[in-house]
């Protein structure tokens, strides 16, 4: 195991704090970023003590460390036998392969959506005998629906990582594609899927000779679908794009009327958007998502803002028998994690996802959280859900996590955003006792980044294991430069 020594030779250190009650003050003293603010809280999970603690009551962005919190409330309000459905609806019969009016599929915001599930729906009601409507195609989904949270960044909402959170939600709401070079030239191509119903104008070009002082490449989001991609991209090798989608009814409009040439299903009339399901309609076709745990999963393991969003508004559906959005979603997080003893009396929680830059959370209630998934059965599956240090996730390849001493033994929630750099969770180890930690970063300097070499996080949680450890082996002795590091 690595000791304190090996995190200040990393920063040139020339002296070692000795273990005492002082002991992580010495170290923040040496490893605490000069730019940044930072929170800590630490608990020894066996004895209840808390560790240490620096600004435990200090708010900051959380970023997707708020995922934390978006899982709890969804497993304690919506349970784990919820599933996103996509149902389709008709006033009449299918006779003689006929359905004589018109056909309604009703949308609720599957973030997991994609177009060979809707193809399998009209496959059910072509096995059902379906081949031709005689009315139109109406697509049910939410009127003025609130596609972004207040506080996402205006720059991040063409990316798909930033996609537009809507009833009507297909292939995540995202279209990829791949921008390349031209050989004789610094012109580039852009190539899309030639079924995806969206267009892009492209007069970007590569800078091959790294001459440009400045060069980035802009997208520019143009009502119905379109886009312009202009300016400048380093380099000559060729790069992905995902691109998050404006206008998500037209899309899914456009989409079905894709699919439905491609299937045995005619239709006579058009297919068009309506915002309230039909009375006397009766149920012909069904789709469902995964169930809640595995959505969580997913959302967890990856940090999946698209998920957790919709989530949200599902928690604003239940709690006010409204149509969700991120108010009431938002407001409903936090009323079901109060019913469960989080303090979020100052708390600002605007989003589930954590992109936007109104929230606010402290450590000690990232704390409070964490805790009660370690202590509450109902809550206990969330911990296979995170991250593993070096093993899975968004802590799979983070820097200094995926080697001894954190490598297997950090479990936890990243929260990144730019200047933003937290961790939340567990470190469970044979030779210690099982720790609960938050740690907050916000304001990091870009260069400072560039520039370090083990992110504060990991510097801190190595002085955390090692401490324990050296309590528990040589209370009361200093560590010298001679200490061994494996």
């Amino acid at each position: 195991m690595r000791s304190l020594v090996n995190a200040c030779l990393l920063l040139s250190c020339l002296s070692l704090p000795a273990i005492g009650d002082d002991y992580f003050d010495n170290v923040l003293s040496i490893i605490k970023p000069p730019h940044s603010h930072t929170a800590i809280f630490a608990t020894n999970l066996v004895t209840g003590d808390i560790i240490f603690e620096q600004n435990p009551d200090t708010l900051l962005l959380p970023a997707s460390t708020m995922k934390l919190l978006t899982a709890v409330a969804a497993t304690s309000s919506l349970g784990s036998g919820f599933r996103f459905s996509t149902r389709v609806y008709s006033r009449f019969p299918i006779k003689d392969g006929v359905i004589a009016g018109d056909v309604y599929i009703s949308f609720n915001g599957d973030p997991t959506l994609k177009a060979k599930d809707l193809s399998s729906l009209l496959k059910q009601l072509t096995e059902q005998g379906l081949y031709r409507i005689e009315g139109s195609l109406y697509l049910i989904g939410q009127a003025n629906e609130q596609l972004q949270a207040p506080g996402w960044v205006w720059d991040d909402l063409g990316i798909c990582y930033a996609a537009p959170v809507s009833n009507f939600i297909l292939n995540r709401n995202c279209v990829h594609g791949k921008l390349s070079p031209k050989l004789a030239s610094n012109q580039s191509q852009l190539s899309v899927p030639g079924y995806v119903p969206i267009s892009i104008t492209n007069t970007s070009v590569f800078d091959k000779t790294g001459i440009e002082e400045f060069c980035q490449l802009d997208l520019q989001r143009l009502p119905g679908n379109h886009f312009s991609l202009s300016g400048c991209y380093p380099g000559s090798q060729a790069i992905k794009l995902a691109i998050a989608i404006t206008d998500p009814g037209l899309f899914m409009q456009e989409s079905i009327g894709q699919i439905l040439k491609s299937s045995k299903i005619q239709l006579k009339g058009e297919i068009l958007i309506k915002h309230q399901l039909p009375i006397q309609t009766h149920l012909i076709a069904v789709h469902e998502s995964a169930p809640l745990p595995d959505l969580l999963g997913t959302m967890l393991i990856k940090s999946d803002n698209l998920i957790a969003d919709s989530l949200l508004k599902q928690l604003g559906t239940k709690i006010y028998q409204q149509p969700g959005n991120f108010s009431n979603g938002s407001r409903a997080l936090k009323k079901i994690l109060s019913r469960e003893g989080i303090v979020l009396t100052h708390a600002k929680i605007v989003d589930g996802s954590g992109l936007s830059r109104y929230n606010l959370l402290s450590a000690r209630q990232l704390s409070q959280v964490l805790n009660l998934i370690f202590t509450d059965p109902r809550f206990s599956q969330l911990m296979d859900s995170l991250p593993i240090a070096g093993v899975s996730g968004t802590l799979k390849y983070k820097a200094s996590f995926n080697k001894p001493p954190l490598f297997k033994h950090v479990i936890a929630k990243t929260g990144s955003m730019q200047g933003v750099d937290n961790l939340a969770g567990f470190i469970s180890s044979k030779t210690q006792d099982d720790t609960l930690f938050v740690i907050l970063e916000n304001g990091q300097s870009s260069l400072q980044k560039k520039q370090q070499q083990a992110p504060f996080s990991a510097l801190f949680l190595r002085s955390l294991m090692d401490n324990t450890l050296a309590q528990e082996s040589q209370a009361g002795s200093a560590l010298t430069p001679s200490s061994p590091a494996n």
